[in-house]
């Protein structure tokens, strides 16, 4: 491992540069991954076209990237697995494990975590888009040999889309729907379908992602914007879902979500709102009764994920829109910004 490595390196907006960097040496209780797959992220858009990610300002530049899948190259003193040659999936958050969120079990809530190719910490905590990367064995997840590349990648989108069907409670039996098809959206279909739901049903003004919904196993695709929208949503459900996950960041999508469950429904908040503040419809949360919950991140379900991607990974593979090699990750990024043509694009760098 003593030649350089390349990593692209964020260093301001749309400045992205291709660059030597050493190879990490894992210290003890580390693996170092040779990253083989990286899916581009809402969050690696926001650093890539603006700078930063909302209150997260990158001090120094840094590399972007938290959603992959590698092989482990070379492992840390203390580590006897994952072995090496093995294929992982990663966890990118690394919690604390000592505050009262972790110990509780709700580690996603640690004001302490660690998050791959993010500027939350000071310096930023270097992510996926590179050669080779170090971090803690515990972070990986095993990905068996059916499941390539391009799905196993997607482990992380889909860890969150678990955890949101999570928030809502069991969902079997039960009518969903989810407002807003991107990734997080269409990968909720797939999370909700596998939890045992009912109906499954997508709400999303473009037509493509409508389609794709469909494919990934939506019984019903809506278009938010039809006049028809309250009628279609009644023949699905009747006087209202009993789930609805809001996966837009679109207050209008959140004010329709909440219209559309039934009384004493739950609502799921896992979008992220460019606006700081929203109005929401407090009478109507309180004559009907019913549940708004958020949903952060992910907490222990990254081994139901890989699971899910061994069964029903073929499910997955349409949302992968564009494969771009790793030296044209700027062209990636800006395809990835182009919401009418693009899901999930990720960058190969074998």
């Amino acid at each position: 491992m003593s030649a350089p490595m390349l990593a692209a390196v964020l260093h301001g907006a749309r400045d992205l540069r291709i660059e030597e960097r050493p190879v990490p040496v894992p210290g003890p209780g580390q693996v170092l991954l040779r990253v083989r797959r990286a899916g581009l992220c809402g969050s690696d858009l926001h650093y890539y076209s603006e700078g930063r990610c909302g209150l997260f300002v990158p001090t120094v530049p840094f590399v972007l990237g938290h959603e992959l899948v590698g092989e482990v190259a070379a492992l840390g003193d203390g580590v006897r697995q994952p072995a090496v040659g093995q294929r992982v999936a990663v966890n990118p958050a690394r919690s604390c494990g000592r505050c009262e969120d972790c110990r509780g079990g709700r580690v996603n809530l640690c004001r302490h975590v660690v998050m791959l190719g993010s500027a939350s910490t000071r310096p930023p905590t270097d992510g996926a888009f590179c050669q080779y990367l170090a971090l803690g064995a515990g972070q990986c997840v095993p990905v068996g040999p059916g499941v390539d590349d391009e799905v196993a990648a997607m482990l992380e989108p889909l860890a969150v889309a678990l955890h949101a069907t999570h928030r809502a409670g069991d969902v079997t039996g039960k009518r969903v729907l989810i407002a807003g098809g991107g990734p997080i959206g269409l990968l909720a279909v797939v999370a909700a379908r596998a939890r045992g739901a009912r109906t499954v049903a997508l709400s999303d003004p473009l037509e493509s992602r409508r389609a794709l919904a469909l494919r990934v196993g939506a019984d019903a695709a809506l278009d938010p914007s039809a006049a028809s929208f309250p009628d279609d949503a009644a023949r699905l459900a009747g006087d209202g879902f009993e789930v609805a996950i809001e996966a837009s960041g679109a207050p209008p999508a959140l004010r329709q979500a909440l219209g559309a469950v039934r009384r004493g429904g739950t609502v799921v908040q896992v979008g992220t709102f460019a606006e700081p503040e929203v109005a929401l419809p407090a009478n109507l949360l309180m004559s009907r009764e019913l549940q708004y919950v958020g949903s952060f991140r992910y907490g222990d379900v990254f081994g139901e994920g890989a699971r899910l991607l061994a069964s029903s990974g073929a499910l997955l593979r349409p949302l992968v829109s564009q494969v771009f090699p790793f030296v044209s990750v700027s062209r990636a990024l800006d395809a990835a910004l182009q919401r009418d043509t693009s899901v999930k694009v990720q960058i190969d760098l074998l």
